[in-house]
Protein backbone atom coordinates (compact mmCIF):
# COMPACT_ATOMS: atom_id res chain seq x y z
CA UNK A 1 0.00 0.00 0.00
CA UNK A 2 2.63 2.56 0.85
CA UNK A 3 4.57 1.07 -2.08
CA UNK A 4 1.81 1.73 -4.59
CA UNK A 5 1.17 5.52 -2.83
CA UNK A 6 4.74 6.40 -3.13
CA UNK A 7 4.56 5.48 -6.61
CA UNK A 8 1.79 7.09 -7.82
CA UNK A 9 3.75 10.57 -6.62
CA UNK A 10 6.85 9.73 -8.28
CA UNK A 11 4.99 9.18 -11.88
CA UNK A 12 3.43 12.21 -11.14
CA UNK A 13 6.89 14.02 -10.78
CA UNK A 14 8.81 12.04 -13.08
CA UNK A 15 6.06 13.21 -15.75
CA UNK A 16 6.78 16.71 -14.81
CA UNK A 17 10.11 17.52 -16.97
CA UNK A 18 11.14 20.52 -15.44
CA UNK A 19 12.62 21.01 -12.01
CA UNK A 20 10.62 24.70 -11.35
CA UNK A 21 7.26 23.13 -12.55
CA UNK A 22 7.78 20.61 -9.63
CA UNK A 23 8.45 22.41 -7.18
CA UNK A 24 5.05 24.54 -7.48
CA UNK A 25 3.59 21.31 -7.62
CA UNK A 26 4.93 20.30 -4.52
CA UNK A 27 3.81 24.21 -3.29
CA UNK A 28 0.38 23.74 -4.70
CA UNK A 29 0.02 19.89 -3.34
CA UNK A 30 0.62 21.50 0.30
CA UNK A 31 -1.91 24.32 -0.40
CA UNK A 32 -4.42 22.33 -1.31
CA UNK A 33 -3.83 20.15 1.72
CA UNK A 34 -5.90 20.48 4.40
CA UNK A 35 -5.34 22.98 7.39
CA UNK A 36 -4.40 21.45 10.98
CA UNK A 37 -5.99 23.74 13.55
CA UNK A 38 -3.25 25.65 15.48
CA UNK A 39 -4.10 23.46 18.96
CA UNK A 40 -2.50 20.61 17.05
CA UNK A 41 1.05 22.79 16.36
CA UNK A 42 2.66 22.03 19.46
CA UNK A 43 6.18 21.11 20.08
CA UNK A 44 5.78 17.61 21.10
CA UNK A 45 4.51 17.01 17.18
CA UNK A 46 7.54 19.08 15.30
CA UNK A 47 9.31 17.16 13.13
CA UNK A 48 13.14 18.12 13.98
CA UNK A 49 15.59 18.55 11.26
CA UNK A 50 13.41 20.98 9.34
CA UNK A 51 14.30 24.06 8.00
CA UNK A 52 10.87 26.03 8.96
CA UNK A 53 8.47 24.57 11.56
CA UNK A 54 6.86 21.69 10.39
CA UNK A 55 4.36 19.55 12.42
CA UNK A 56 2.98 16.00 12.07
CA UNK A 57 0.32 14.51 14.20
CA UNK A 58 -0.29 10.87 14.21
CA UNK A 59 -3.90 9.62 14.54
CA UNK A 60 -3.68 6.20 16.00
CA UNK A 61 -6.56 3.46 15.06
CA UNK A 62 -8.17 0.54 16.79
CA UNK A 63 -7.00 -1.29 13.84
CA UNK A 64 -3.37 -0.59 14.32
CA UNK A 65 -3.64 1.52 11.60
CA UNK A 66 -1.85 5.19 11.58
CA UNK A 67 -3.14 8.21 9.82
CA UNK A 68 -1.23 11.69 9.71
CA UNK A 69 -2.29 14.88 9.40
CA UNK A 70 0.49 17.60 8.85
CA UNK A 71 1.62 21.23 8.15
CA UNK A 72 4.34 23.55 7.99
CA UNK A 73 5.34 27.03 7.96
CA UNK A 74 6.58 27.32 4.62
CA UNK A 75 4.71 25.89 1.28
CA UNK A 76 8.00 23.39 0.03
CA UNK A 77 8.15 21.88 3.86
CA UNK A 78 4.15 21.26 3.90
CA UNK A 79 3.58 20.35 0.38
CA UNK A 80 6.77 17.54 1.59
CA UNK A 81 5.18 16.28 4.78
CA UNK A 82 1.77 16.83 3.26
CA UNK A 83 3.36 14.39 0.54
CA UNK A 84 4.79 11.63 2.86
CA UNK A 85 1.56 12.04 5.40
CA UNK A 86 -0.26 10.72 2.20
CA UNK A 87 1.65 8.35 1.19
CA UNK A 88 2.01 6.46 4.97
CA UNK A 89 -1.48 7.04 5.96
CA UNK A 90 -3.51 4.00 6.35
CA UNK A 91 -0.57 1.71 7.09
CA UNK A 92 0.39 -0.06 10.07
CA UNK A 93 2.90 -0.11 12.20
CA UNK A 94 4.60 -2.96 10.69
CA UNK A 95 4.23 -1.39 7.52
CA UNK A 96 5.58 1.70 8.56
CA UNK A 97 8.63 0.55 10.15
CA UNK A 98 9.77 -2.39 7.45
CA UNK A 99 9.35 0.85 4.95
CA UNK A 100 13.21 0.50 3.01
CA UNK A 101 14.77 4.84 3.19
CA UNK A 102 15.75 3.90 -0.59
CA UNK A 103 12.55 3.99 -2.18
CA UNK A 104 12.49 7.47 -1.35
CA UNK A 105 15.21 8.38 -3.47
CA UNK A 106 13.34 7.38 -6.96
CA UNK A 107 11.49 10.90 -5.99
CA UNK A 108 14.87 12.33 -6.90
CA UNK A 109 13.78 15.03 -4.59
CA UNK A 110 18.08 15.45 -4.04
CA UNK A 111 17.68 16.86 -8.01
CA UNK A 112 14.90 19.69 -6.78
CA UNK A 113 15.15 19.99 -3.30
CA UNK A 114 18.54 22.10 -1.26
CA UNK A 115 20.60 19.44 0.60
CA UNK A 116 18.46 21.30 3.87
CA UNK A 117 15.08 20.62 2.72
CA UNK A 118 15.53 16.50 1.32
CA UNK A 119 17.45 16.39 4.90
CA UNK A 120 14.17 17.46 6.05
CA UNK A 121 12.17 15.43 4.48
CA UNK A 122 14.28 12.06 6.25
CA UNK A 123 13.81 13.85 9.16
CA UNK A 124 9.89 13.29 8.46
CA UNK A 125 10.36 9.93 7.61
CA UNK A 126 12.02 9.62 11.06
CA UNK A 127 9.26 10.85 12.79
CA UNK A 128 6.59 8.59 10.93
CA UNK A 129 8.71 5.70 11.47
CA UNK A 130 8.98 7.21 15.66
CA UNK A 131 5.16 6.87 15.51
CA UNK A 132 4.57 3.52 14.05
CA UNK A 133 6.84 2.29 16.95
Amino acid sequence: MIKDKLNKYIHILNDIPDNQDKFVWIMDFGKNSPLVPERFKLEEFEVPGCQSQTWLIPHFMHDDKIFFTADSAALISKGMVCLLADVFSGSTGNEITSFETNDLKDLKLDTLLTPGRNNGVYSMLKKIQYYAR
